[in-house]
């Protein structure tokens, strides 16, 4: 189990850094959109090519902080049923979830999106817009994007096993807003 662990830390480790990497591309999209819109209203003139990097600095930001959130426990979940249930429940929820759900629909993805990216490629495929923006570049990130989150789901569902067999102890809330929205709709002993 401790080698399995060590790969758990190294695939959140690269997660976490590239997370707080693409983050920073959420900025550089507004900037960009600011840009444009002063440059076609001051000027009168507007650049698809411009709005199609504002689309692939949001997917990108989008596709690649989707592991970084999945391992910092900020992804969706319905917290107010959550709460009712005891943590040896929530745990069985989360290992049957990763196994039945998020795993195989990201192998799925992975696989489906390598055929489009290559698919793509091969057809130096262009935007529909004049002046646009090649499309296979971004299409080739889908696959790596899938791969990242599906080893952060297998890197979480170590951990989960970890944490049911005593191995590791059940990590604490990292701030957040979760616990609040529960405690806030959840009537107090």
């Amino acid at each position: 189990m401790q080698a399995l662990l060590g790969l758990s830390r190294a695939i959140d480790a690269v997660n976490t850094w590239i997370g707080r990497h693409v983050a920073w591309l959420i900025l550089i999209a507004a900037i960009i959109s600011a840009g444009n819109a002063v440059i076609r209203k001051l000027f009168d003139t507007s650049s698809n090519a411009w709005l199609e990097v504002q689309w692939w600095l949001f997917g990108l930001a989008f596709l690649f902080a989707a592991p970084w959130a999945l391992k910092d426990n900020d992804h969706i979940r319905i917290d107010i049923v959550s709460a009712q249930l005891s943590q040896r429940a929530r745990n069985i929820i989360e290992v049957i979830g990763h196994v039945f759900f998020l795993l195989p629909t990201a192998a799925l993805i992975l696989f489906t999106s390598y055929h489009y990216a290559a698919i793509s490629w091969l057809q130096n495929e262009q935007s529909k817009d004049a002046g646009g923006l090649p499309q296979w570049p971004i299409k080739a990130l889908i696959p790596l994007a899938f791969a990242l989150l599906f080893a952060q789901g297998l890197s979480e569902l170590i951990k989960r096993i970890a944490i049911m067999r005593g191995d590791i102890p059940e990590p604490r809330p990292q701030g957040g807003y979760h616990e609040a929205v529960t405690a806030a709709v959840l009537p107090k002993d």
